[in-house]
């Protein structure tokens, strides 16, 4: 039907033939689809995920933890495949109701406790172990401003722009334009604000760096929804050296490929169990230049 012909009808009714990428998985239901309950390795975290955007934030943060030395951020990363509808177990469903990578079971206590929803599990880490969020009251508000900004804005940018113009049964301009506007509008946002200071939050690397870069760093990089030259993306010189220069750090290179299983053989590590599964991998490509 022409896009432009489509009426709403006075009921709306689930249609499992509507296209699209990902027509197989979404459905209008919560809760558990079929029972399987969840792998639980030896680390205090367990962790069950996907290396999209809202996964890499959270192994990125506990690859910079154990960086930084937090020897009791040791964790398990268990794969979860979300085109395999291994969200929506029994055990996952337990985990996270809410049927969405990542999901974290922190054992470390007497009891388990769940923690669900991307930027809560990084808020929960660095309260815990009092890493990647400044201690300073204003520094800690205006890095918690950036945290809570990214947890609204992507949605735009992952169920917006990059739905209607990577995932999409067919390019349809109206909603194609009105995401790549609001797209460009926060990466002219985040350049402006990089403009005037080293990181997202101020001058300390946080929490705030770590949300927001697996987005529009890997945005502004041309490495998501293959839209870099359609979204200009080389005019945000600001956000483009930030973007590289957190892509730099170790701890960012080994989070970024956990639960992986896409891309070159040396940048997927589908599950995490130590630390030495990285030096199992192959050896990356040396840089040109």
């Amino acid at each position: 039907m022409n896009q432009k012909q489509y009426q709403p009808p006075r009921v709306w009714t689930y249609d499992t033939e509507n296209g699209g990428t990902w027509a197989g998985v979404n459905r209008p239901t919560s809760g558990a689809q079929f029972e399987r309950e969840l792998p639980v390795g030896k680390h205090p975290y367990q962790l069950y995920s996907l290396a999209t955007p809202n996964g890499q934030k959270v192994t990125i943060m506990f690859e910079e933890l154990l960086e930084a030395g937090e020897s009791g951020a040791e964790y398990d990363a268990w794969l979860i495949s979300i085109g395999d509808s291994e969200q929506f177990s029994s055990g996952f469903v337990g985990a996270n109701p809410n049927s969405k990578i990542p999901a974290m079971i922190d054992r470390s206590g007497e009891k388990p406790v769940r923690v669900f929803e991307s930027g809560h599990i990084l808020l929960y880490l660095a309260e815990k172990f009092g890493r990647f969020l400044p201690r300073d009251h204003a520094a800690r508000t205006e890095a918690m401003n950036w945290l809570f900004w990214l947890q609204g804005s992507a949605p735009y940018l992952g169920g917006g722009f990059g739905h209607f113009y990577a995932y999409a049964p067919y390019p349809m301009e109206y909603p194609i334009n009105r995401f790549t506007m609001e797209a460009k509008r926060q990466m002219h946002l985040l350049d402006s604000t990089l403009a005037e200071r080293p990181f997202i939050g101020g001058d300390e690397y946080s929490i705030a760096d770590i949300v927001i870069w697996p987005w529009y760093g890997n945005l502004v990089m041309g490495q998501q929804y293959d839209a870099g030259e359609f979204l200009n993306v080389s005019e945000y010189t600001h956000l483009r050296h930030w973007a590289d220069k957190i892509a730099e750090r170790p701890a960012v290179q080994r989070g970024r490929i956990v639960n992986r299983k896409t891309g070159e053989a040396w940048e997927q590590l589908p599950e995490r169990h130590d630390a030495s599964d990285f030096d199992k991998l192959p050896p990356a490509p040396a840089k040109k230049g």
